[in-house]
C-alpha cells in the first residue's frame, strides 16, 4: 500500500495545529505497527522548538541540537533540498537521509523546520516551479533503501498560504482542519474553505475534514457554547460541499482544551485525558481516507 499524506492547515494562527500534528503522530507511532513521519513547514518553526527546545534550560536539547547543527552545516534541510530543486527541476537529485530526518523514536520520525523558509516568498521562487517539489521529496524519502518504509507523512503546515503549502496541498490525500469553538473560528472556516478551491484547483482536490480542537468541558461535558459552534460548523461543511461539490467532512471526534500539551510534546507524552480522543481523531481519520 502507497503512503498516505495528512496536512494539518488552517489560516488562522492559534487553533492548535502543530500540537495536534504531534499528537497525531505520537498516538499513531505508539498504538499501531506504521511507520510515522511528521513534516514542519512553518516559518514559525513551533513543532520544531516544542520538539527539540529543553524548556528548563531554553535551549536546544543536546541531542537534537548536536543534529540539527550537522543538518544545517551540510546543508541537508528541507530548504536546501528545495533550492536543489529548484535548479534541478525534474532531475532532482538531493541525499535524503538521517541527517535530513530526526529520529524521535523508532516509529516517530521528523523533518524539522528552517529559519530561511521566512523568506521563501522573497527568494524569487514561481509557485509553478514549487508546486512538484513535496511529491518528489517524499518520492525519494519513499524509495530510499536507507530510510524505513514510512506509511504515514504528517504535515505541519503555515497558518498562511505559502509556497511550500501548494505543494503539499497539490499531492497530499487529506487536508485536516482544526477549528476552534468560537465566532471567528467558525466564520474563518468558510475563508479557509473557499480559499483552498481557487488555490488547489485544477489539480485534484484532497478530501477535507473538519473537527473541533480547544472544547472546553464542564462536569465532563461538552459545554453549551462548543455545542453551539459544533453544529454552525457541521452545518457550513454540509452547505459547502454542496455548493461546490467538493467532500467536506465533520468529524465527530472533539479534542478538548488542555494547557499542558505543549510541554507533553517536549516530555514525549501526551495528557492521559488526550489519549482518547486522539485515537479517536485517527480512527475517523484513517476510515475517511480508506
Amino acid at each position: 500500500m502507497s503512503p498516505k499524506s495528512i496536512a494539518v492547515i488552517n489560516f488562522k494562527g492559534g487553533v492548535g495545529k502543530t500540537t495536534v500534528t504531534w499528537s497525531l503522530g505520537n498516538i499513531i507511532s505508539q498504538n499501531t505497527d506504521l511507520e510515522v513521519l511528521m513534516l514542519d513547514l512553518d516559518p514559525q518553526m513551533s513543532l520544531t522548538e516544542a520538539i527539540g527546545l529543553n524548556e528548563s534550560t531554553g535551549h536546544l536539547d543536546d541531542k537534537f541540537g548536536k543534529w540539527y547543527e550537522k543538518s544545517l552545516k551540510h546543508r541537508l534541510t528541507i530548504y536546501d533540498a528545495l533550492e536543489v530543486f529548484k535548479k534541478a527541476g525534474q532531475n532532482f537529485k538531493f541525499p535524503v537521509g538521517f541527517e535530513t530526518i530526526y529520529q524521535i523514536d523508532e516509529q516517530l520520525h521528523f523533518v524539522p523546520s528552517v529559519e530561511e523558509l521566512y523568506w521563501l516568498d522573497l527568494d524569487g521562487f514561481e509557485g509553478k516551479n514549487v508546486k512538484d517539489f513535496i511529491r518528489q521529496f517524499l518520492g525519494k524519502i519513499t524509495n530510499s533503501a536507507n530510510l524505513p518504509k514510512y506509511e504515514l507523512f504528517l504535515f505541519d503546515c503555515s497558518p498562511s498560504f505559502s509556497l511550500l503549502t501548494y505543494s503539499v496541498l497539490s499531492c497530499c490525500d487529506l487536508i485536516l482542519i482544526p477549528v476552534n469553538p468560537d465566532y471567528f473560528g467558525s466564520r474563518g472556516l468558510s475563508l479557509v474553505l473557499n480559499s483552498l478551491q481557487k488555490r488547489i484547483e485544477p489539480y485534484p482536490f484532497p478530501k477535507i475534514a473538519v473537527f473541533m480542537n480547544k472544547a472546553k468541558i464542564y462536569g465532563g461535558l461538552l459545554t453549551n457554547e462548543v455545542q453551539f459552534y459544533m453544529r454552525e460548523v457541521k452545518r457550513l461543511c454540509a452547505d459547502i460541499s454542496k455548493e461546490n461539490n467538493i467532500e467536506v467532512k465533520f468529524l465527530e471526534s472533539t479534542i478538548r482544551e488542555s494547557v499542558g500539551l505543549k510541554r507533553a510534546i517536549n516530555e514525549g507524552q501526551l495528557p492521559r485525558e488526550l489519549v482518547r480522543e486522539f485515537e479517536q481523531l485517527w480512527r475517523e481519520c484513517a476510515e475517511y481516507l480508506k
